[in-house]
């Protein structure tokens, strides 16, 4: 079996990671989707929450499963026995820090490869701080996230539904 982990904080998760996501199924025959515990953040949402919507909004997709982890995401994919880490690339910006990363990975686990998959055009502005960032400023976040997440994030900030 072909196992990928795409790994993230996913606070909250927005349609651009949902279509890496999709598009990930179609390449590995599992894709483990890793929500990060990160004590040095602050995130919206809990890890439990996290796992919860992330279960919610992949369940149309086969071949995906969601859990937590805390730690390196390279020894998440060796628990998982996987043999690749998702990455979603937005801008350049992104691939310096992601490469970085990979060639760091690749150091401490050799046989797990990072493969990167370039953002659809549709979502390449879009992350998770400007979705938090917009809803704070009660913007419309519809087009950001799923209709049931958008809910979930203005409950979260106290803004009526």
């Amino acid at each position: 079996m072909r196992t990928a982990v795409y790994p993230g904080t996913f606070d909250p998760v927005t349609n651009g990671h949902l279509d890496i996501i999709r598009r990930s199924a179609e390449l590995f025959d599992e894709v483990v989707i890793g929500v990060l515990h990160n004590s040095a953040k602050t995130p919206l949402f809990s890890v439990e929450e996290r796992v919860k919507i992330l279960e919610k909004a992949t369940r149309d997709i086969s071949g995906v499963k969601v859990v937590s982890f805390s730690g390196l995401a390279v020894d998440f994919a060796k628990q998982c026995n996987a043999k690749a880490i998702v990455r979603g690339l937005r801008a350049v910006t992104d691939f310096e820090y992601e490469l970085q990363m990979a060639q760091t990975n690749r150091v401490l686990a050799p046989a797990i490869d990072t493969i990167f998959l370039t953002t659809s055009l549709e979502y390449a502005y879009l992350s998770s701080t400007t979705v938090k960032e917009v809803a704070r400023f009660d913007g419309d976040i519809s087009e950001f996230v799923p209709e049931f997440v958008a809910e979930e994030i203005y409950k979260k900030m106290g803004r009526p539904v």
